[in-house]
């Protein structure tokens, strides 16, 4: 079981997380409803693809561009769609 926490509050919790370059991807549903925030904030993998950030938002205390997702990943990590990663303070744990 994977937990991401953050400012003493579990985000997101699931057994179905996929690792990728030390990377849990927690599936979307997984996460607590309210805490995820969109972002303008873009990246470019050269090989997932472009992902798009959102900010953590926890009892009004803000995590910017804290997680990140791949809304139309590249073939080569198909497996990632509709998951979300996290970074920035943000402790994820595998039990």
């Amino acid at each position: 079981m994977a937990t991401a926490t953050w400012n003493d509050t579990v985000i997101a919790r699931s057994d179905d997380t996929i690792v990728i370059e030390g990377n849990h991807y927690f599936p979307i549903a997984s996460v607590s409803d309210g805490i995820l925030v969109e972002s303008d904030r873009t990246a470019v993998c050269p090989w997932k693809g472009t992902a798009k950030y959102y900010s953590v938002d926890v009892d009004g205390q803000r995590n910017p561009d804290a997680a990140w997702y791949y809304p139309e990943p590249k073939d080569a990590a198909a497996e990632i769609k509709d998951r979300v990663a996290f970074w920035r303070g943000v402790t994820v744990t595998d039990d």
